[in-house]
């Protein structure tokens, strides 16, 4: 379904256009004076001849067309567990650095002082 925003195709975004522009052109012309103000009723007949052309004669057909599948291969696969081993490796070394170096650190005694 290429081409769809949201599950629609373009020309349900078309006709909201269109009817938003023939809304706006009907509230401008409402308010003009003398042989103008009857404009509305031609620009409302135009959109809707534009409309029922644009329903009646689709241009795709209303059954899409079959995908073919797809077989994805991952050619990158020995390489990303090598390196994922090799940082686990890192990890569990740093890992018992750490615990060596910050964790198990002696405390000394303080010495006595003597009087």
């Amino acid at each position: 379904m290429a081409g769809t925003v949201l599950g629609v195709g373009a020309g349900v975004f078309l006709l909201a256009l269109l009817w938003a522009l023939v809304l706006l052109l009907c509230v401008l012309l409402s308010r003009a004076a003398g042989v103008a103000r009857f404009s509305v009723m031609f620009v409302f007949l135009g959109a809707l001849i534009i409309t029922s052309v644009l329903l009646l004669f689709p241009r795709a057909s209303e059954s899409p067309a079959p995908e073919v599948e797809v077989k994805i291969v991952d050619a990158l696969f020995i390489g990303r567990y090598v390196l994922l081993a090799f940082l686990a490796a890192v990890f569990l070394g740093a890992l018992f650095l750490v615990l060596i170096h910050h964790m198990l650190e002696p405390v000394y005694a303080k010495p006595l002082r003597s009087c």
